[in-house]
């Protein structure tokens, strides 16, 4: 099943070059049972990435692109009249696929983004008086623009939270750049992309996820970092147990891409920035940035050794 998942990685890195790292992390975060935000600029790759993992994994695939205009049922679905049956049927939206691309999700209203709250936490949507449950594996990827660009609506909190990892992209290096320029368009070679596991094979790695150990000793780590954010005054409120949550099963899925059976510190360390710094914000005011998160989290980890 390894070598499954190492082949996704391979994969997906022919398309999107010189992103290992960010590679590694989003498939971490799939096995982790989590959404998935990538934020950057414009023209760096986050739908490519997207578009580009599902295939790899044999998802069905949905991409919405949120506007101003975009209305909730347009994401959820809507009840049309039939005139030969003489009732209302309620026709599904793209909410009901196993990966829903919500490109540029910042540039929808709250009332549209909030939609998606309910199928993010339980895998189901509510309309017409019923709860619907969605496909086995669901998965949410977003894409978000810098807050300062025009036209974007900023993520409230409680929709943050529901993003297991916030992971940047940014420019490519000199060497990824020029194999970039040289090479094929990107979305022909996306055209010749196969599947390289199946969605069962995929609940099956997230299951051995699930199996891996933690310690006592890691436990004890990551509530001295849980309760660091909550009690040190340069924070301006702690990791929730969500978040706490969310870096348990997040490191159990590095340790899982390690080929381990079991969490070291460094696997906590490794995907602290990604699972944390959306969910930290200063006291002092401010810390949208992504240096501005980096250094919070750093900050963090100076401020609790490992036992």
């Amino acid at each position: 099943m390894l070598e499954k998942i190492h082949s996704v990685a391979a994969q997906v890195g022919e398309i999107v070059l010189g992103k290992q790292v960010q590679i590694r992390l989003a498939l971490a975060c799939l096995l982790a049972r989590g959404h998935l935000l990538i934020e950057d600029l414009p023209g760096v790759g986050k739908t490519t990435l997207a578009h580009a993992l599902s295939i790899s994994l044999g998802l069905q695939f949905k991409r919405v692109q949120f506007t101003n205009d975009l209305l909730p049922a347009d994401i959820i679905g809507t009840s049309v009249f039939e005139r030969d049956n003489s009732q209302f049927v309620f026709h599904r939206g793209p909410v009901f696929s196993q990966v829903l691309l919500a490109d540029e999700i910042n540039r929808a209203s709250p009332k549209t983004q909030s939609a998606l709250l309910e199928a993010m936490e339980e895998r189901q949507v509510s309309a017409e008086g019923q709860a619907m449950s969605l496909p086995e594996p669901f998965f949410v990827i977003a894409t978000q623009n810098p807050m300062d660009q025009a036209g974007t609506f900023a993520l409230p909190e409680s929709q943050l939270d529901r993003f297991l990892m916030c992971v940047e992209l940014g420019y490519p290096d000199p060497q990824a750049e020029r194999l970039l320029l040289q090479g094929n368009d990107r979305r022909s070679v996306m055209n010749s992309l196969q599947p390289q596991m199946s969605p069962h094979e995929l609940l099956l790695a997230q299951d051995q996820v699930s199996a891996v150990r933690c310690s006592d000793a890691l436990l004890d780590y990551l509530q001295a970092l849980l309760a660091m954010s909550r009690r040190a005054p340069q924070f301006a409120e702690g990791l929730s147990p969500r978040a706490g949550l969310a870096l348990l099963q997040a490191a159990k899925a590095w340790a899982l891409l390690d080929g381990r059976d079991h969490v070291l510190p460094d696997d906590l360390q490794a995907i602290l920035q990604p699972v944390a710094g959306h969910r930290l914000r200063p006291a002092r005011g401010g810390g949208g940035s992504h240096r501005a998160r980096a250094e919070l989290v750093a900050e963090l980890l100076r401020s609790v050794p490992v036992s």
